[in-house]
């Protein structure tokens, strides 16, 4: 085992883990973000308080996943960042637009207010949305054509629902009385609409990508790979039992398991970045190259190691830091 053949793998892993948590934790601000207009006006701020500690520390990852990308795999990120260019265009354009909003609402008129909630709304539709286009064109290996585009746009309704379930989970968890039953209600619907998602962009996949089907349809692999969409199965199964389940009790004033929707997500989410991954490795730009192919000089990726040895550290301790501070209910939302 020499360096060139480590060291690939070992920035692989951590670009997967950094991609990981960014759509885990900006997954749940941005499905916030899109749930904004359903809310009265006192909920709007509620929402924006259960995120406002968290919502752009946790866009540090998509930072360090994108460096990583550039300084360990700089032909692949060349590759990656010309083809997704329209995508990642929208992308950035719909963060810097819900970030603008996040402040400006706060100095705004109250006349003025709606309009920066409906742009902060759109800004985190759009990310969102852009986000899923990417993945798309992505593990399509950017093909041409009708069809490709297609499912990239699949991809972005599926991904954007998931975010939804997210923050409908992540609200349910975080707030209580009308906004959280109003919220399970919300996570019943984004539910359907993720387990279709899902199950088309499940489907789609394999054919999309001749090289995917061949890892997921052969013997033995199928059997090892078989408990990914069962588990999954179980924790839809779960969310849609539990949901009417959570509802009568917050009816009732209990907020027992009000953590459940939210995890199960994640334990959803987990497992299809799972299978995504298995698809994709050893592969950085599929069809094209895999991760030595596009890896820097070994000098050069031990330099990259020793910082990211001081910089991943760090940020899981303030994102820990941060989390166990603000835990517990949302409060109404002060800036005094």
């Amino acid at each position: 085992m020499t360096a060139e053949l480590v060291l690939p793998v070992i920035f692989a892993g951590l670009m997967a883990i950094s991609l990981l948590a960014y759509v885990i934790l900006d997954g749940y601000d941005l499905g916030v973000g899109v749930l904004l207009p359903l809310g009265s006006d006192s909920q709007r701020d509620t929402m924006i308080a259960s995120i406002g500690p968290f919502w752009d520390a946790n866009e540090t990852w998509l930072v360090l996943g994108v460096g990583l990308l550039l300084v360990a795999f700089p032909m692949a990120h060349g590759i990656i960042l010309g083809e997704l260019y329209l995508p990642v265009a929208l992308m950035l354009l719909g963060l810097i637009l819900r970030g603008v909003a996040f402040d400006f609402r706060v100095k705004a008129q109250a006349q003025h207010q709606p309009a920066w909630n409906a742009a902060f709304a759109a800004g985190s539709l759009l990310a969102a949305l852009s986000q899923g286009v990417m993945l798309g064109r992505y593990l399509t290996g950017f093909a041409p054509g009708a069809a490709a585009w297609g499912f990239a746009l699949l991809a972005g309704a599926g991904l954007t629902a998931a975010y939804v379930l997210l923050g409908a989970g992540w609200l349910i968890m975080k707030t209580e009385d009308e906004l959280q039953q109003r919220a399970t209600r919300w996570a019943q619907r984004a539910l359907l609409g993720t387990g279709l998602a899902v199950l088309l962009v499940s489907i789609a996949t394999p054919l999309a990508s001749a090289r995917i089907a061949a890892k997921w349809f052969v013997l033995p692999d199928f059997l090892l790979l078989l408990p990914l969409p069962l588990v999954s199965l179980a924790l839809f199964v779960l969310l849609a039992v539990s949901l009417p389940r959570l509802a009568a009790r917050q009816a009732q004033g209990r907020d027992s398991f009000c953590w459940l929707p939210f995890a199960a997500t994640v334990g959803i989410v987990l497992l299809a970045f799972w299978g995504l991954a298995y698809s994709v490795f050893p592969e950085i730009v599929i069809g094209r190259l895999d991760i030595w192919q596009a890896a820097s000089d070994p000098e050069a990726l031990w330099v990259i190691l020793a910082g990211a040895a001081v910089v991943l550290p760090t940020i899981i301790v303030y994102t820990v830091f941060a989390y166990r501070v603000f835990w517990g209910k949302a409060r109404g939302l002060s800036y005094s």
